[in-house]
């Protein structure tokens, strides 16, 4: 039989062989019904032989019809289920999902626990990517499936979800405290030299938090350290106010080499927040699988 093999051809043939109707298949295949009669015509010159009988109202299958249709549709049927074993595999094949985050949490609670996500889901792969600067979440090649952000969870175009609210304290060095000017309201922390943490926000949003006006950009200037251990180092050295952890800085605080400088109720919206694009998760089962996973570990950490 010279020339290719017609396919799109066979395949018509053997939906209104299956369906005995000529607008059913069209209707299966998504093309008009024309279309179909035309490569129905095309297969039968092609193969010198007449494959259906054609009534008023009704088309049926000569005997030459009868002795192909079972291996033309046997074939597409084995074509179908080889798809389907393909696609069974590509959904098992393992998944990577890029999280973006400040090295500061990656290091002290994300990357620490990865561990239990790894042995749960052993198929999905998770690049850590740190960096002091917001990195986009969904757009671009430089862009990142997720985000664990530090701020008041205000993203336009990104869905942000309550992730941790671990509980930062202004501390300073007694000797510090003692010859500066009274701290009774968070804008007097201003007064003070203000030490950083690596990406230079904490301050600048806690106070935001607390609905405090910094037009100057006054608490984004200071001394920057990457590790928190530098950064209660150097509060204890008197050489500024430092925004900490409670738990990072309890011990000093009890042994009387820092002091807490001011003691006020928590801001709400100050927290760590999950960012992802809207609907990312419906999208990517290792997006949701990861989603899922840091907010159960969120939990368990809140009940310590």
């Amino acid at each position: 039989m010279p020339g290719p093999l017609p396919l799109l051809a066979l395949r018509a043939f053997a939906a209104v062989g299956r369906e005995g109707s000529v607008k059913a298949a069209a209707s299966l295949l998504g093309v008009t019904p024309g279309a179909v009669s035309q490569q129905i015509r095309q297969l039968e010159i092609r193969l010198g032989t007449a494959l259906f009988i054609r009534g008023n109202r009704e088309i049926t299958l000569t005997r030459a019809g009868l002795r192909l249709l079972p291996e033309v549709a046997g074939g597409f049927d084995r074509i179908e289920q080889a798809l389907e074993r393909f696609d069974r595999r590509r959904r098992n094949a393992r998944t990577s999902v890029r999280i973006g985050t400040t090295a500061s949490f990656a290091a002290t609670w994300l990357v620490p626990r990865l561990g239990r996500f790894s042995a749960r889901h052993p198929r999905i792969e998770v690049q850590v990517l740190t960096s002091a600067d917001l990195v986009p979440v969904g757009q671009g090649a430089a862009s990142v499936d997720m985000a664990i952000r530090h701020g008041l969870g205000v993203y336009p175009g990104l869905e942000s979800e309550r992730l941790l609210q671990p509980r930062l304290i202004p501390v300073g060095s007694p000797s510090l405290l003692a010859n500066g000017a009274p701290i009774r309201r968070p804008e007097d922390c201003l007064r003070y030299p203000l030490l950083q943490d690596a990406d230079g926000m904490d301050w600048a949003l806690w106070l935001c938090a607390l609905g405090v006006a910094d037009p100057d950009r006054l608490a984004r200037r200071g001394n920057s350290f990457s590790d928190d251990y530098l950064l209660v180092r150097a509060a204890m050295a008197g050489q500024g106010l430092a925004l900490v952890r409670d738990t990072y800085a309890a011990e000093e605080i009890a042994a009387g080499r820092l002091v807490r400088a001011l003691d006020i109720p928590w801001p709400a919206a100050f927290a760590y927040w999950l960012v992802t694009r809207p609907g990312a998760g419906a999208h990517s089962s290792g997006i949701a699988a990861l989603r899922t996973w840091l907010l159960d570990e969120a939990t368990e950490a809140a009940r310590k």
